[in-house]
């Protein structure tokens, strides 16, 4: 696979940030895509490894044939290329920008991995403007309707999947806009939103209809044969303070969503950091994704609190390769933090103690205070910063209540709904996946569980059809 000597004879290259100072005006897309020439390079460093631990499950879940794509990338054969990767990845525009790259970690090349992301932006973004990427509409049909309840990564997953098998799909969803995370959790420089848009418009030439600003209740679903829930976790963590209903505290999701909004709607989002002295608690990539666009909207500062200690540089005896390298890493959201403020805005093993207001409740201050190694707070450590916005990214606790209200399910004690015996169908014609059933997590992962529970669903149906 690849050219034999590529990975000694040249380096590894991602796609590079724009400058901090010209990405931190707009929401545009913060990488620069690399020409053809560099591709083929980077796809040359796959070497014939023998046992491809990129495509396995430490790399990716969506078992991607990672070695044989980039063999065909290297040697000119795009289209090719495109059409094996396609094979396994329903969505690489999404994979291609937001994914971690697990299987770039899991690469024999260990830290100097294959670029793998790049290279199936690459691909699926070339595809897209060569026209190779054209509607697929099923030979035919099963007769059997089909409801998918969310439309973020796994209900387009799953919807996706359900249609090319022939069934007759309707994503269900709440929200203005398709995409779910994808659309409003994701900040637009990171994903651009045309490129959802894309998708959707193709997913709908290819005969999957969407009900938008539509809640989904189980009387409205009758008219199906089966069900997804992909709704997510969205259910957020809170702080133990007081003071939470105070003007000026705000989950991440939120925010986030509030931003999206004002950039695609061009007008002033619900909620804004402009001028405003920001701390953001949660130091995973949410968080930094409220400290990116905060500096965006103009705030007067920004500081990310992370209630766990600082990562080591470099990996420890017990987290060796092929596994996630769970060590330090500055993220674009830092990176301009660094490059406006002069210093890293995260600081590490703090958290909130306290909130002052004003005398119309409105946020003015956070008490923050230093935890020990048992994530108790130390006396004598508080601090007082200046906050009129206080964004909680300290992650997700489930599903939603009023989802399991609505359709009689009970959560596990994880806030998932999780069958007991591991599969994906809860009850009758009704399945979860996505974060819903597994708890938060990656893009890359909920894909997977959505299409799981798409093959999972249509064996049901053909069942019930023998």
């Amino acid at each position: 696979m690849g050219k034999a000597t590529g990975f000694l004879e040249y380096q590894r290259v991602e796609n590079p940030y724009r400058a901090e100072q010209a990405r931190l005006r707009d929401f545009d897309d913060l990488h620069i895509p690399q020409p053809e020439a560099q591709r083929r390079c980077q796809a040359s460093r796959c070497m014939n490894c023998g046992v491809p631990f990129c495509q396995s499950d430490f790399g990716c879940p969506l078992h991607n044939l990672i070695p044989e794509w980039n063999d065909l990338l290297y040697r000119g054969q795009e289209r090719e290329a495109l059409e094996r990767l396609l094979q396994t990845a329903p969505f690489p525009e999404f994979t291609g920008r937001v994914c971690p790259a697990l299987c770039e970690k899991a690469c024999n090349l260990a830290e100097e991995g294959v670029t793998n992301r790049d290279n199936e932006l690459y691909l699926i973004e070339r595809g897209f403007a060569k026209g190779w990427i054209q509607p697929r509409v099923p030979a035919s049909r099963s007769g059997r309707r089909v409801a998918v309840i969310g439309s973020g990564p796994a209900g387009l997953a799953a919807a996706d999947l359900m249609n090319r098998l022939g069934h007759s799909v309707t994503v269900i969803e709440r929200a203005d806009r398709p995409g779910g995370l994808l659309m409003y959790g994701i900040p637009n420089m990171k994903l651009p939103k045309e490129i959802v848009a894309r998708r959707i418009r193709l997913m709908e030439a290819e005969g999957v209809s969407f009900r938008l600003s539509t809640e989904a209740e189980p009387c409205a679903l009758s008219e199906f044969d089966a069900v997804i829930l992909c709704g997510g976790a969205r259910k957020p963590r809170s702080l133990r303070v007081e003071g939470m209903d105070a003007q000026g505290v705000c989950f991440a999701v939120d925010y986030l969503s509030a931003a999206t909004w004002g950039v695609l709607s061009g007008g002033e989002p619900a909620v804004s950091a402009r001028g405003k002295h920001v701390v953001v608690v949660g130091g995973g990539d949410t968080g930094n994704d409220c400290v990116g666009t905060a500096l965006r909207q103009g705030c007067a500062s920004v500081t990310q609190l992370e209630m766990m200690p600082a990562p080591p540089a470099l990996r420890t005896d017990q987290n060796p390769w092929p596994e996630w390298p769970r060590v330090l890493r500055t993220d674009y959201g830092q990176l301009e933090a660094i490059a406006v403020q002069g210093m890293d805005p995260r600081v590490y093993e703090t958290t909130v103690k306290a909130l002052l207001t004003d005398g119309q409740h409105r946020l003015t201050g956070a008490v923050t205070v230093r935890l020990d190694a048992q994530h108790r707070p130390m006396p004598g450590t508080e601090r007082t910063l200046p906050c009129e916005l206080l964004l909680i990214a300290a992650g997700f606790v489930g599903c939603e209540e009023r989802t399991l209200s609505a359709f009689g399910l009970t959560a596990d004690a994880r806030g998932r709904l999780l069958p007991e015996d591991g599969t994906h169908r809860l009850m009758g014609k009704i399945f979860s996946a996505g974060d819903m059933r597994t708890g938060q997590s990656l893009v890359v992962r909920a894909l997977a569980d959505g299409r799981a529970a798409a093959r999972e669903a249509d064996a049901w149906l053909r069942r019930k059809d023998a």
